[in-house]
Formats: C-alpha cells, sequence, structure tokens
C-alpha cells in the first residue's frame, strides 16, 4: 500500500507507538505478569481522576519545553543534544531566584522564568558559537556540557554549595521558594502545562509566519543557499541554539516553581533525553511536540501505579520509550510491518544533524 508522506507522516509515529506497547506486553507476559492489569494500572494512574491527571499534566510539561528546544535545533539544522543540561541549569538558578529575593508575584515567578531561560541559554549560546565561528560539531560540545553542567548544579546545591538548604542535612536541594514564586494552578491543573501550550504555538507560529523562522528553516535545509541568499547561518546558527537552550531552562523554570517549589538534585533525570523522543516523535512539527509530551507523561505518571499492582519493573516503561525512539528514527521497520511503500513525497526520514565537521 502506498500512502501521501502527509498521511504517513501522522500513521508512522501512530503505529510506532502501537508496537512498542505490543513488544511491552510480550514483555511484561514473559515476565508472568498480565499485560491487561499493568496497562490499565497505568491508565488509572495518568488518567484515572483529577489527582492522576494533574500528575501526567505536571510530567508533560517540561517535556514540551525540551521537546520544542530539540525541535528548533533541528529546524536549523542542528542536534541540541544538551537539553538536559540546560535544563537542570534552569531550574537550579529559578529556584536561586525563587527563595532569595522578596518580590510582588506579578514580578517575582516572570523574572524566575525569564533568569532560568537566561541561564539555559548560555551554555546553548556557547556551543552555537563553537559550530558557527570554529566548526565543532554541536553533538559533541553539548554532550560535553551536559557532564559540566550536570556536575556543577550537583555542587551548586550540594552540602557545601552555596544554594544548598541548611535544613536539608545530607540532601542535595535548595530551600523552598516563597510563596511570591509559586506558579499557580487552575483548580488543581498545573498552569504551567497550559504556558507549555502557548509556547508551542509560538514556536508555530515563528516558524510560519516570520521572516527568523524562514531564515532558521532555510538555513537548516541548505545553508549554502541561505549565504547565496544574504543569510548569515552563522549568526542564525547561534540564535537557533540560543533559543533552544531558553526553551530548556524555561522547562527547567517551570517545574521548580509549578511542581517541586524547589531544586533537588535527582528529580529532573532525564528529562532532556525524553525532549528528543518528544521532538522525533512530533516529526519536528512545534504543535505535535504537545501530544507527544502528553504521551510521555501518561507512561511516566502511570509507571509507579502500573509497577505496584501488576509487579513488573518500572523500567518497562524506559524500554517502551526506547523502542518508539528506534522505530520513529528507523520508520523502514514500521513500514516492512505495515507492509506501506515509501510515500509519494517527502523525505525518507527526519534530518537530525547538518553533518560531521560542518562548519
Amino acid at each position: 500500500m502506498r500512502l501521501s508522506a502527509r498521511v504517513e507522516s501522522v500513521i508512522l509515529p501512530i503505529a510506532a507507538v502501537l508496537i512498542a506497547l505490543a513488544i511491552g506486553a510480550v514483555l511484561i507476559a514473559l515476565d508472568g505478569a498480565s499485560p491487561w492489569t499493568a496497562y490499565t494500572a497505568l491508565l488509572d494512574g495518568s488518567v484515572g481522576g483529577p489527582d492522576s491527571i494533574a500528575r501526567t499534566l505536571e510530567r508533560a510539561t517540561p517535556l514540551i519545553f525540551t521537546g520544542l528546544a530539540v525541535i528548533v535545533g533541528m529546524k536549523a539544522g542542528l542536534f541540541n543534544i544538551g537539553a538536559q543540561g540546560q535544563l537542570l541549569t534552569g531550574a537550579v538558578f529559578a529556584a536561586w531566584v525563587g527563595y532569595r529575593f522578596s518580590l510582588p508575584a506579578i514580578v517575582h515567578v516572570p523574572l524566575a522564568i525569564v533568569v532560568g531561560g537566561l541561564c539555559g541559554l548560555l551554555p546553548a549560546a556557547l556551543a552555537g558559537v563553537l559550530k558557527a565561528y570554529r566548526g565543532a560539531h554541536e553533538v559533541i560540545t553539548t554532550i560535553m556540557l551536559n557532564a559540566i553542567l550536570v556536575s556543577l548544579t550537583e555542587w551548586i546545591v550540594g552540602a557545601r554549595g552555596p544554594f544548598h538548604d541548611p535544613d536539608a542535612g545530607a540532601i542535595s536541594r535548595t530551600p523552598l521558594v516563597r510563596e511570591t514564586a509559586d506558579i499557580p494552578r487552575i483548580d488543581v491543573y498545573p498552569l504551567g502545562f497550559f504556558l507549555g501550550v502557548l509556547v508551542a504555538f509560538a514556536i508555530w507560529f515563528l516558524f510560519g509566519r516570520t521572516t527568523t523562522g524562514f531564515k532558521l528553516t532555510t538555513v537548516g535545509q541548505n545553508k549554502f543557499a541561505a549565504e547565496y541568499g544574504g543569510i548569515s547561518a552563522a549568526r542564525i546558527t547561534v540564535l537557533a541554539m540560543a533559543l533552544s537552550g531558553f526553551l530548556a531552562g524555561v522547562g527547567g523554570s517551570i517545574e521548580t516553581l509549578g511542581v517541586f517549589g524547589r531544586f533537588e538534585s535527582g528529580r529532573n533525570v532525564g528529562l532532556g533525553f525524553d525532549g528528543i523522543t518528544v521532538a522525533l516523535l512530533a516529526r519536528i512539527h512545534p504543535l505535535l511536540a504537545i501530544p507527544s509530551a502528553l504521551l510521555l507523561g501518561v507512561l511516566r505518571a502511570g509507571q509507579t501505579q502500573m509497577a505496584f499492582e501488576s509487579k513488573v519493573a518500572p523500567e518497562i516503561i524506559d524500554v517502551i520509550l526506547a523502542i518508539i525512539l528506534l522505530l520513529v528514527c528507523a520508520p523502514i521497520v514500521v513500514r516492512w510491518i505495515l507492509r506501506l511503500r515509501k510515500g509519494t513525497t517527502g523525505a525518507e526520514s527526519l534530518q537530525l544533524t547538518s553533518g560531521w565537521g560542518a562548519s
């Protein structure tokens, strides 16, 4: 069966998720548990009531931002794999602004979010500068910066760090942010999720309706043609990485201010890398990052209850997510399973990066 590229771009991610869930069911059965019980508990823990739905939205919120961060980079032909470190940096400095300063809420919350975004922007912009002017590949530089930023944030909130909560003992965390820095909720639902939705629409508008978005996309498609047309590929590269890092930092800020109320080491593990799954599952479309993040939010929010009720290892969710990522990155496997021919138009797969050693 032959499908158009537009229809195929919708069917392939959905098929990848369903196939991954089917493989997960087989693994659960091999572990001696009931797939029906496991998946029922998963849904009950993620969408079984207002509190469960709120928990799912909390898990999805930072994933929207890290997914958008990766999408912005990919649109410009870049692969920002450093969203994890950028998110952590934004989260810890947003917490610092949240507990250190006494300000009116109308100023305190936006200030903490912006500071967190800027702290995510700086290391990403550095990687952009190294890419644009020295030819250093962004995958390598952002991986290295990840290691630096993770260690830096752990030291900052550690027992001898400047942001350490004096009442926490050996626990690596900051003090609670002030009430004026708390992001409010709509009933039990986190306001941060709805801010993420608005940002997704803003990024969609940026790429679809603005000159800057056109320049970003043009450089991503062919930087040499962009240079011939008068667009500075170097400046656009730095801009794309800076915007990507800002989004990741904002995601960390909103999680700190709207979910935990402080930064604690170990609570944000993997969010930046899950953002890559969100971006690929969304086929680098900003609006599709919302349902993609919600899907991962459902899996993460219901993970504990699934493990408790079905007696399976919670890591099965990580296996399912890994299979989803594999199938999305290798659509030829899904086509073979579904007996689909290549679409009549469009590329075979997503271009994640502009190439090793490219300047």
